[in-house]
C-alpha cells in the first residue's frame, strides 16, 4: 500500500476531488474536516504527509499545525485560498514544509507530494557512524533530530532542519537556489526560490553570531549559498 495521506479540508466538493485524484496515484488517503479532528486523527493514524487547509470550523489550519509541529515531523502542506504573502510566511515560520493557493492545479499539487514524501525518505537517519554530524561548535544529530550549538539546542523548524542537515552533509561545496529547491525540497519543477533565501535567514539567526555578517553560512555572490567547515 502506498504512503497515507491526512486530507484536512472543510469544503466537501473539493475535498472529494482530493481524495479521487490522489487516491488514483496508489496513496492511501484519510480525511478531517475540522482543525479538532484533524489533530485526533493525525495522532491515532501517523499519516507520512498532511494536506492542512488554512480555513477550519473549531480550530484554524495555523493552530493545528503549531501543535503538532511540537509532536512530530510529518510533512505539512498548507493550502490556502488567500495569495498574501503573510500567510505563507505564517506557514512556515510554524513549521509548515511547504503552501499552496487555491485554486490549483491538481498535477503541481501531486508533484509537490510526491516531492515531499521522497524528500522525507532521503532525510531518514543513515547509519549509526553518519547519525551525527559536528562542524566546530555546530552538531547535527540526526536520529534525534536536533541540532545543537555549544551544547544548547537550536530551535529549527522542520525544513530549517532539512536545509542544515544537507549543507552539513555538503559542506564546504556551494549549491545554487534551484539546487537547493531541488535537493532539499524535492521539487522536481521550477520552484520559487525566494523561499530558501527565506529559510537561509532563519537558519543564520540561529547559528551565527552575527546574522548579518554571517561567517558559518556562506553567500556565494552570483552562486548560491555553502556551510563552511
Amino acid at each position: 500500500m502506498g504512503s497515507k495521506i491526512l486530507i484536512v479540508e472543510d469544503d466537501q466538493a473539493l475535498l472529494d476531488v482530493l481524495k479521487y485524484n490522489i487516491t488514483k496515484e496508489g496513496y492511501n488517503v484519510i480525511a478531517a474536516t475540522d482543525g479538532i479532528q484533524a489533530l485526533e486523527v493525525a495522532r491515532v493514524s501517523k499519516p507520512d504527509l498532511i494536506l492542512l487547509d488554512i480555513m477550519l470550523p473549531k480550530m484554524s489550519g495555523f493552530d493545528v499545525c503549531r501543535i503538532l509541529r511540537k509532536e512530530t515531523t510529518i510533512p505539512i502542506l498548507m493550502l490556502t485560498a488567500k495569495d498574501e504573502e503573510v500567510d505563507k510566511i505564517v506557514g512556515l515560520e510554524i513549521g509548515a514544509d511547504d503552501y499552496m493557493t487555491k485554486p490549483f492545479s491538481m498535477r503541481e499539487l501531486l508533484a509537490r507530494i510526491r516531492a515531499m514524501l521522497r524528500r522525507a525518505e532521503m532525510i531518514k537517519p543513515k547509519p549509526v557512524e553518519e547519525a551525527v554530524l559536528r562542524i566546530s561548535d555546530l552538531e547535527v544529530d540526526l536520529a534525534r533530530h536536533q541540532a545543537t550549538l555549544s551544547g544548547t539546542k537550536l530551535d529549527l523548524t522542520p525544513k530549517e532542519f532539512d536545509l542544515l542537515v544537507f549543507l552539513a552533509r555538503n559542506r564546504g561545496l556551494v549549491f545554487s537556489r534551484e539546487q537547493l529547491l531541488e535537493r532539499v525540497w524535492g521539487y522536481d519543477y521550477a520552484g520559487d526560490t525566494r523561499t530558501v533565501d527565506v529559510h537561509i535567514r532563519w537558519l543564520r539567526e540561529k547559528i551565527e553570531v552575527n546574522p548579518a555578517k554571517p561567517k558559518r553560512l556562506a553567500t556565494i555572490r552570483g552562486v548560491g549559498y555553502k556551510l563552511e567547515g
